[in-house]
């Protein structure tokens, strides 16, 4: 991988962790148009640059943060259904990795969805509600879903918060944070892993992981500031035209037999 090739990955990440598009989906998409190799240290850069999506969550909402312990309990507690299933169904999970046409299928049925979410929950109908307890147990259950690979945590998690009678923005920005303990531990999940096979880290790999990391979080900043205030005056219907597209063209170069592979 080139510092270019990881650069592109970085700002395709910061673009889409955040949106309900799929991040997964547009990584396949990037690194099959680029030719990158699909070896150890790319898997693991792929998950590791969200190190930088986390800090740009962490710096934009500085004051939540410095807040209060309640604060962490709550996304504690809606972390906890993820970390659960993840370790229950982990095997699981990995087989679904690797199967881009799942990331096609599930492209294309959620941005169907996505047509009619803003009437399914209609704006008079969230309040300025805010998370407790229970409600962010059960946005977290939403994570869960999450975990098949073309679903977007983003997605899922926000739709959780609307089921709660959350409106856009407060749903969006728990999502925002409940990304913070849910990508750090996938990041030091990946990360544990690719040195306990053997990986190392040389200079090269020191430079790939800096600057994708720097990327990753100037893009990220700029997509949660942009996406809150597009979210909250256009809803969903966009974002499910364009993952209808991308399942599309996903599942036609799937089948068509090109070379598509998650990295």
């Amino acid at each position: 991988m080139s510092i270019l090739q990881a650069i592109i990955l970085a700002i395709i990440e910061g673009i889409t962790e955040f949106l309900p598009i799929s991040s997964t989906g547009h990584m396949i998409i990037g690194s099959s148009l680029m030719g990158i190799a699909s070896d150890p240290f790319t898997k693991m850069f792929t998950v590791a640059i969200q190190l930088g999506a986390i800090l740009s969550v962490i710096v934009l909402y500085w004051k939540r943060f410095f807040q209060s312990l309640d604060f962490y309990f709550k996304l504690i507690v809606a972390f906890i259904p993820a970390a659960v299933a993840g370790l229950l169904f982990n095997d699981m999970i990995d087989a679904l990795l690797e199967r881009v046409d799942v990331v096609g299928y599930t492209l294309l049925l959620g941005g169907i969805f996505f047509l009619f979410v803003d009437k399914i929950f209609h704006a008079s109908e969230a309040s300025e509600k805010q998370v407790d307890y229970p409600t962010a147990l059960k946005i977290g259950a939403f994570q869960v879903v999450a975990m098949i690979p073309g679903v977007s945590r983003s997605a899922a998690t926000i739709i959780g918060g609307l089921t709660q009678k959350l409106n856009k923005r407060t749903a969006a920005e728990f999502s925002f944070f409940l990304a913070v303990p849910t990508m750090f531990a996938a990041t030091a999940l990946k990360m544990y892993k690719y040195f306990h096979d053997g990986g190392t880290f040389g200079s090269n790999e020191i430079t790939l992981f800096a600057i994708g990391n720097m990327a990753a979080f100037i893009v990220a900043m700029i997509a949660i500031k942009s996406f809150i205030s597009f979210l909250t005056k256009y809803g969903f219907k966009i974002f499910g035209y364009y993952r209808i597209v991308l399942g599309i063209v996903i599942l036609v170069l799937y089948y068509l037999g090109v070379g598509l592979s998650i990295v």
